[in-house]
């Protein structure tokens, strides 16, 4: 299978949190070449992003977000420019009054043909009536 998957999905792949074992097992499959897993040129620096946010919050310790950063920049997902999706991400945005930067991952996978997978309740709310490929982490095996 093909899938994209946003930050959020990338998150729980390297601090735990509920449905952690769904995205490890998503990013195992991957790693052993039996899925392909993409996401815009982007994504690390926003899972590094969340990583210094649970760090700020006490949910995990300096040293856990320097594994944390490590183990993300060791398992990338295949990385696309966002620039070239950008005008695609710009009309989602607009049309469904949601950020930008998530309308990236949509028109990512809306271009690669595959489901987004995302842990994002909001995102999933918002688009998936349109874009039926968007998929929350919780459904997956």
């Amino acid at each position: 299978m093909k899938y994209a998957v946003d930050a959020s999905v990338g998150f729980k792949w390297v601090v735990p949190e509920a449905d952690s074992d769904k995205a490890i097992r998503l990013r195992d499959s991957y790693l052993n070449g039996l899925d392909q897993i993409w996401a815009p040129d982007f994504y690390p620096v926003e899972v590094a992003h969340a990583i210094t946010r649970a760090e700020r919050q006490g949910r995990i310790t300096p040293a856990e977000g320097l594994v944390a950063l490590r183990d993300t920049i060791n398992a990338l997902p295949r990385l696309e420019l966002a620039l070239p999706l950008l005008p695609r991400a710009y009309a989602i945005s607009s049309q469904n009054r949601i950020g930008v930067y998530d309308c990236i991952y949509v028109a990512l996978a809306e271009r690669e043909q595959c489901e987004l997978v995302t842990a994002d309740d909001k995102l999933v709310k918002k688009l998936q009536a349109a874009f039926p490929f968007v998929r929350h982490l919780s459904t997956l095996p």
